[in-house]
């Protein structure tokens, strides 16, 4: 559990602030991004109410992104036995890739942080909004703090880890507070006086590494509602009002289809009056179906019954939606068809080519930052193997093999072979093996090319 993030931040700040003069890198305003972002993508957006619900696209866009930034990836650490040590470690990462980069989507950002334990190395995975970047020098984070929190009985429990780097030294310090209120850090206590944590050292100094030991994934995209921030924003946060008027128009066609649900009025005279629970009974049990009323007609009720089925207007609602959902692909980088209804034909071939490019290029743009985000937690892995002397010394080499074929433009590279089988820089056998699929025999057979006949 953790308190308000934007309340968090200012109380973090205001501690901080008593030891040392920090040029916080993060604003209040990214910080009420973040608490923004992690609201909605939980279906709790500050617009949601009785009349409003939430659709679930935030979500539902962070998990697709993910799924296709992460498809069929595969990873290893490799070149000795050090690097088989830490590959053990590194693949439980690769396994939970996807859900991790859903948050990370989510939230703008991720951490990937590895911590000794007694079974040896562990990853912990530190979303947005349990994160706070203080300090960076150029694009590398130099300063931040993370948050652990727990409750016990009526009291709130608080860990503030900072990490600071300075002329190649690292310095981890472990804070502890106890509070009894909601949104304030309360008391400073010692830490090794809460049992859970009572193994951490309070402060440790390490000398001799050039960055933070963790991994950092960062969404590769600008805060457009704070431009001076050096975090990344959550692959919806262009949509926010679109997302916003989602809701609403989902709630307005959840509510057409209740309020025109057939319904039989009866008058109560027709119905069986029960003593024994003081209630109607309706025919066959069909509550749901009838709807008591009390029919006066004169001096004296008419039996009367009414059938109550007005036409649903469904078609207008979703063609709005549909229009909402088509602005929402273009906000988060979607290929029309994504969310939106594929079979929907207002938009030309050329918009949505266009539109899988642009996806294309941003998945593109999630994976380079991924694996720099995953390169650096390997680094990691080794600066704390190194320290505790958990494995043999000896080098190591990460690869990466990304599933191409999300972020290839098929079509643009076929039209390009084309162009270089017109110019004689490709053979037509060669192009058909490629593209049919045939083997090299095949393909000259089908074009009637003798098996020693030379391409020009």
């Amino acid at each position: 559990m953790n308190m308000n993030y934007t309340n968090m931040y200012q109380a973090l700040r205001k501690i901080l602030d008593k030891d040392e003069q920090i040029d916080y890198a993060m604003s209040g305003r990214t910080a009420a991004h973040i608490e923004l972002w992690s609201k909605m993508y939980e279906g709790r957006p500050p617009w949601v109410n009785e009349t409003t619900q939430s659709a679930g696209i935030a979500a539902a866009v962070s998990g697709e992104l993910a799924r296709l930034t992460v498809l069929e990836v595969k990873s290893e650490v490799s070149g000795s036995a050090k690097a088989s040590y830490m590959d053990e470690v590194y693949q439980k990462v690769i396994e939970k890739l996807r859900i991790q980069v859903e948050y990370a989507d989510a939230k703008g950002g991720l951490v990937f942080k590895p911590y000794v334990n007694a079974d040896g190395i562990s990853i912990q995975y530190i979303q947005a909004d349990n994160f706070f970047p203080l300090e960076f020098d150029t694009e590398k984070i130099t300063k931040c703090a993370f948050l652990d929190q727990f409750r016990k009985n009526n009291e709130i429990y608080s860990r503030i880890e900072v990490h600071t780097l300075k002329e190649g030294t690292l310095n981890i310090r472990n804070r502890a507070f106890v509070s009894k209120t909601e949104g304030m850090l309360g008391t400073e206590v010692p830490v090794e006086s809460v049992a859970r944590w009572s193994d951490l050292a309070q402060e440790i100094t390490i000398a001799g590494t050039d960055k933070l030991p963790f991994g950092y994934f960062r969404v590769p995209l600008g805060n457009n509602q704070d431009s001076e921030s050096p975090l990344g924003a959550a692959v919806f946060s262009r949509a926010v009002e679109h997302l916003q008027e989602a809701d609403r128009r989902y709630s307005q066609i959840n509510w057409e289809y209740e309020s025109k649900e057939t319904a039989v009025h009866i008058a109560q005279s027709l119905l069986k009056y029960r003593k024994d629970t003081d209630s109607f009974e309706y025919p066959a049990g069909k509550k749901r179906l009838y709807r008591a009323v009390e029919y006066n007609t004169g001096a004296t009720d008419k039996p009367f019954m009414d059938t109550f089925s007005p036409d649903i207007r469904d078609t207008s609602y979703f063609n709005g939606w549909n229009h909402l959902m088509r602005m929402i692909e273009f906000d988060c980088n979607l290929a029309y068809g994504t969310i939106s209804d594929p079979n929907n034909t207002d938009k030309t071939a050329e918009e949505i080519k266009a539109s899988k490019q642009r996806s294309y290029s941003f998945v593109q743009s999630c994976q380079t930052a991924l694996q720099h985000a995953l390169e650096d937690l390997v680094d990691a892995i080794a600066f704390w193997c190194d320290l505790y002397h958990l494995c043999p010394s000896g080098t190591y080499q990460t690869s990466f093999d990304w599933d191409d074929s999300i972020v290839t433009d098929v079509e643009s590279e076929r039209q390009s072979d084309r162009l270089d089988v017109s110019m004689g820089a490709m053979s037509l056998w060669e192009y058909r093996a490629k593209w049919y699929g045939e083997t090299k025999e095949q393909a000259k057979a089908a074009i009637q090319l003798p098996e020693d006949t030379v391409v020009e």
